[in-house]
């Protein structure tokens, strides 16, 4: 359902980082500009990964959704004596073009360093870039409870701990992204049913449909923060 302010109101920007399917990308995309997620438009969908089919999601929206490509491998071998931390900064620089109100890392496979964090928050300048007038905020999906399952494979792991009996319970959460790998603050987290004997791949679907509702459900609340939706009267 179209949002009735959307068409009178600044849109608030957002820019996603994605690295594969997309799933989580798709949900924001379908909640761009409804009652679900107002006044909002995807400006910029970016993946370290050449082949993501969330590139192609972006592309085929409609209307298209501009997308960009930066990969760290290649981004080092063609700038020979750059570092890793120099890629994360390319990859804040090319996010920061896109002027976004909100980062949404919605499938991000990588680790981002503190200097994106501190390009974001607007205590580290690019040259040639303009100064933040505030900080642009990251959050991030991670498919397990806050201080479960830190880093990758955490479904994987938390799957396997519950079937062993070495937790009971599993679930996924929203949180602010910070130099300390997936310990920022939650803004959502939501318990997910699990059951003993059952098929991974059975989890997972259920586990996927808990995050599609939640990455929307999070991103409302970032980007309410730092642009409030207008009401249909135009008032905020």
């Amino acid at each position: 359902m179209e949002d009735p302010s959307a068409a009178t109101a600044s849109p608030r920007r957002l820019a996603v980082l994605i690295s594969g399917e997309g799933t989580n990308l798709q949900a924001l995309i379908n909640a761009q500009n409804t009652s679900s997620l107002p006044n909002t438009s995807i400006v910029l969908v970016l993946s370290n990964r050449k082949n993501a089919r969330g590139l192609i999601r972006a592309s085929t929206a409609s209307p298209p959704i501009p997308t960009a490509y930066l990969s760290l491998q290649p981004f080092l071998k063609s700038n020979p004596g750059k570092t890793r931390e120099d890629y994360d900064v390319e990859v804040a620089r090319i996010v920061l073009r896109a002027k976004p109100d909100a980062v949404v890392c919605a499938g991000w496979m990588h680790i981002v360093s503190e200097g994106f964090l501190d390009v974001l928050k607007g205590t580290r300048v690019l040259e040639g870039e303009a100064v933040l007038a505030r900080e642009v905020p990251v959050i991030n999906i991670h498919p397990a409870l806050f201080g479960q399952f830190d880093g990758t494979h955490a479904v994987e792991r938390g799957f396997e701990a519950f079937q062993k009996g070495e937790v009971d319970e599993l679930g996924v959460m929203v949180h602010r992204v910070v130099k300390e790998v997936d310990r920022g603050e939650p803004l959502i987290q939501r318990r997910v049913e699990v059951v003993k004997g059952e098929a991974i791949e059975v989890y997972e679907e259920r586990l996927h449909k808990v995050e599609w509702e939640i990455i929307v459900e999070a991103t409302r609340i970032v980007l309410d923060e730092v642009q409030p939706p207008l009401s249909s009267d135009g008032s905020r």
